[in-house]
């Protein structure tokens, strides 16, 4: 299996990175060779900083890391066509499982990125590669970078060591400093089709087929929430639930308490996101400090400050995920109103909640594709206001009460 297979929906894609790939491995051969030791980037289709934008669900961080995967290829017997990125070669694999000393895949689960964090990468990206061919920094969230930590990757970017590679992720160009994407070569991903997702659920997860299509459908080829939905029960109950909000806003008694319900929604998606990994960071910690097991122990002195700091970033980690849980929660619910315009515009459009058929009907009937336009329109204000960091539930309500009143 060659490392562009989960690469989902993306020839274009995978094709202008394999030519890359090779390329690189040219290089290389060449400067080993030389005896130089150096790999400067420059002509052909391979160079030192790529920029991966898509919508969400495209697979940008899963392209990144193939072809970080590729880069890193030692395999003597390349993959079809002649390619590095076989998937078997100790290169591939390392890398694909986050182990190889010289990938750094970077990913927050905090709202930004700051610029210590940055600077470390920086000082990271002019080592020399330890053993690989490449020094590859992964970022996955680049659009999260802070304005002051963009000045300083933009140094980074601007003049790379010879043999280090910047890969960096976005949902859109906008998204980046104009003077970072500048310098980078673009590389933009489509939204998968449904059954190329419902297909690698299947295959690469185990997921039976008709669930794997269902979710795939369901969310319209997003990868990531389309596996959650297949793979967690509670994620699917909290989805079932957002998509009869559109029933419930009849009176201003429901659409608030619709609103406080998807509040508490988010609350709980992140809840449960805390339980599975702050106990485990937690104990780690509390390991590493030296305290002794069991959760009676005192922590040696001097070292409260330590787990004060993970409490501290345990609580951004949950504020994020709470303000991604309720994202994701207006993105079912414009679906649901997406369905809802397709069906009075009689559109071939395929519906992406047929579990939903006798609902969507009810809505349909009762108003017209102008009041539809309508709710979506309030259901993106919503979310921009939630970016502007407004109160959720006063955006919420606000919303809730424009999809009765629209």
């Amino acid at each position: 299996m060659a490392v562009w297979d989960d690469v989902v929906g993306q020839d274009r894609v995978t094709e202008q990175l394999s030519a890359a790939a090779r390329d690189a491995d040219a290089l290389v051969t060449a400067a080993e060779s030389a005896a130089s030791g150096a790999a400067a980037v420059g002509g052909g289709s391979m160079t030192h900083a790529w920029l991966f934008t898509g919508p969400p669900g495209s697979g940008r961080a899963d392209a990144a890391r193939a072809f970080a995967a590729a880069l890193q290829c030692v395999s003597p017997d390349k993959a079809v066509g002649g390619a590095p990125g076989c998937g078997f070669c100790d290169g591939c694999h390392t890398t694909l499982v986050g182990t190889h000393a010289d990938v750094e895949i970077v990913r927050t689960d905090q709202l930004s990125i700051g610029v210590k964090e940055t600077r470390d990468l920086v000082r990271r990206a002019q080592l020399s590669p330890a053993g690989g061919r490449w020094q590859v920094i992964v970022l996955e969230d680049a659009d999260r970078l802070t304005e002051g930590a963009g000045n300083v990757l933009l140094k980074a970017v601007e003049e790379p060591a010879p043999r280090t590679v910047w890969l960096l992720c976005a949902p859109s160009l906008e998204d980046v400093l104009p003077t970072i994407r500048s310098r980078c070569r673009l590389l933009t991903l489509r939204t998968p089709p449904v059954a190329a997702v419902a297909e690698i659920l299947a295959r690469r997860d185990g997921i039976e087929s008709e669930l794997a299509a269902r979710m795939a459908r369901a969310t319209q080829g997003h990868i990531g929430r389309a596996r959650r939905l297949a793979t967690d029960e509670r994620a699917r109950a909290r989805r079932a639930a957002v998509l009869k909000l559109p029933l419930r806003v009849d009176d201003v008694g429901g659409c608030l308490k619709a609103a406080q319900e998807l509040i508490d929604a988010a609350a709980e998606d992140a809840k449960q996101v805390a339980e599975e990994v702050d106990a485990k960071e937690t104990e780690e910690l509390r390991a590493a400090l030296g305290a002794a097991a069991g959760t009676g122990s005192r922590l040696p002195r001097g070292t409260a400050g330590a787990m004060k700091e993970l409490q501290d970033r345990q609580k951004r980690r949950s504020t994020r995920t709470q303000r991604d849980s309720l994202d994701l929660a207006l993105v079912d619910l414009t679906g649901f109103y997406r369905d809802v315009l397709a069906m009075q515009l009689r559109s071939r459009v395929e519906i992406a909640n047929a579990d939903m058929q006798d609902a969507l009907e009810r809505v349909a009937s009762a108003s017209g594709p102008e009041r539809t336009l309508r709710r979506i329109e309030a259901i993106i204000d919503c979310r921009r206001a939630l970016d502007r960091n407004v109160a959720p539930l006063l955006a919420v309500e606000a919303m809730t009460m424009a999809l009765r009143a629209s």
